[in-house]
């Protein structure tokens, strides 16, 4: 119901749009007079008829083309490309008709303009819908309820792609394990049981959307069964391939001779993804360095007029490969915090192997804002600029964090950490340790030069207003 209330919004906007596109076009024509001038202008009402048949003409290749289907996961230029696809189809219909018709007035020049008014215009209402559908799934409304059924390496990136992509419109409600793998843990995304439990689950759960069924090749009877169930109770149900038990972009195809053949390629970021995220990463930090070392000298003073001891804290962290770093950050705690740790360990806030506390009673009054304004942090540019850090990354990790990890966890690990991430413009300290992870491993899957942008603008709000860090 939420799909359709949407694309029937979508249906309403594209014909106003297709219209005043016309009456735009129009008025480019013969009163504005662009490209071509005139001699005499015709009249507009010689036109209604010709924008009423376009109107109709468009309804088809839009449906045609699937322009009002929409498809989750889609990036903006795939589907801007389909709407000038449809768009110039309807436009090419039109000109037939009018050399056939031969209807009295009638402008090529007003056509191509009316066709570049509709893809311009309705280009960038689909911008307006994916900003406010994004916005609305991010506060929990229309999204579809999803639950997924598996635990292992595809449950797993499943559960990453849907925490990381909240524009694909869903809301997870939890997870069934498959006794094949360790189970999540507990967070936003919780333990439901396993498979045997989906028809409790289904009769539980109101208005449940969408199931996700993730669990190995050699479970075919039991896909089977789950199958049957979601039919039984009407719940759409989504069957995702176990490709040799690993993400399907982490499949390549090979030809050798004539010889087809699969292979899975490593988890990592290429030589020249690292390159060019490397000189991103410098061109950053030659930016940022005048306004850096000016709050550096603001910040100094503040530590120390606020308590006794060093400016800067040196930590132990682990880089890429497993390779440790000294990491440099603004001291916002007392002296000795690391020796209270111990003592503190029962309050501990986080699940796995993660140290948090939301009211940290070893942080400075500095400190503390610090912290909610991550400047704590800043000191990290330098960590970037000797190459042992990047500016969006995963978070890096202490020695004994990664002692605790879980074979699968430890895949975050193969690129170099970043200053800001997934994790933080998704929760930061809100989330499971499981969840942070889940990010991680997507954004090494899926990283781009667009994505790292993406994560830089969305860290600055995030920031500004201190969300999930403490």
């Amino acid at each position: 119901m939420k799909n359709q209330t949407v694309r029937f919004i979508t249906i309403v906007m594209d014909l106003l749009i297709i219209n005043f596109s016309f009456i735009l076009a129009y008025i480019a024509r013969y009163v504005w007079q662009w490209l071509i001038p005139v001699v005499f202008a015709e009249p507009y009402s010689g036109y209604v008829s010709q924008q009423i048949i376009l109107t109709f003409l468009l309804i088809l290749t839009f449906s045609q083309h699937k322009v009002w289907r929409r498809r989750r996961g889609e990036s903006w230029i795939d589907e801007i490309s389909r709407i000038i696809s449809a768009t110039a189809s309807g436009v090419a219909l039109m000109m037939v008709f009018t050399f056939f018709f031969q209807p009295v007035p009638f402008s090529r020049l007003l056509l191509v303009w009316a066709l570049v008014f509709i893809v311009v215009f309705i280009g960038f209402a689909r911008l307006i819908r994916r900003w406010t559908l994004r916005e609305l799934y991010r506060r929990g409304k229309l999204a579809d309820r999803a639950i997924v059924v598996g635990s292992g390496e595809v449950g797993r990136g499943v559960i990453r792609t849907l925490l990381a992509r909240q524009d694909l419109g869903f809301r997870i409600l939890g997870y069934l394990g498959d006794g094949q793998e360790e189970n999540l843990g507990s967070g936003r995304i919780p333990y439901l049981g396993d498979i045997h439990d989906l028809e409790k689950v289904l009769k539980s759960e109101q208005d449940l959307h969408t199931v996700f069924i993730a669990l190995p090749d050699d479970m075919h009877r039991e896909i089977s069964n789950l199958l049957r169930v979601c039919r039984a109770h009407s719940v759409r149900a989504q069957v995702v391939p176990d490709l040799l038990q690993m993400s399907l972009n982490r499949v390549e195809f090979v030809n050798m001779s004539g010889i087809p053949m699969l292979g899975v390629r490593e988890l990592r970021i290429s030589r020249f993804g690292r390159l060019i995220k490397r000189l991103i990463d410098l061109a950053l930090v030659i930016l940022l360095s005048i306004p850096a070392l000016i709050l550096t000298a603001v910040i100094a003073i503040a530590i120390r007029l606020d308590s006794p001891g060093p400016i800067f804290y040196t930590g132990r962290r682990v880089g890429r490969k497993g390779k440790p770093f000294s990491m440099y950050k603004f001291r916002s705690m007392v002296l000795g915090a690391d020796e209270q740790k111990q003592a503190l360990r029962e309050h501990n806030e986080k699940d796995g192997p993660i140290f948090k506390i939301k009211d940290d009673p070893r942080l400075t009054k500095v400190g503390r804002w610090l912290r909610r304004s991550s400047l704590d942090e800043l000191p990290q540019l330098y960590n970037v600029f000797l190459g042992q850090m990047s500016m969006v990354g995963p978070r890096p990790p202490l020695p004994e964090e990664v002692a605790e990890y879980k074979p699968w966890q430890r895949q975050r690990l193969s690129v170099i950490g970043g200053i800001t991430g997934l994790w933080q413009v998704s929760g930061r300290s809100d989330l499971t340790f499981d969840e942070l992870c889940l990010l991680d491993i997507y954004y090494i899957e899926n990283w781009s030069v667009t994505l790292d942008i993406r994560i830089l603008l969305q860290t600055i709000p995030h920031t500004l207003f201190g969300r999930g860090a403490y």
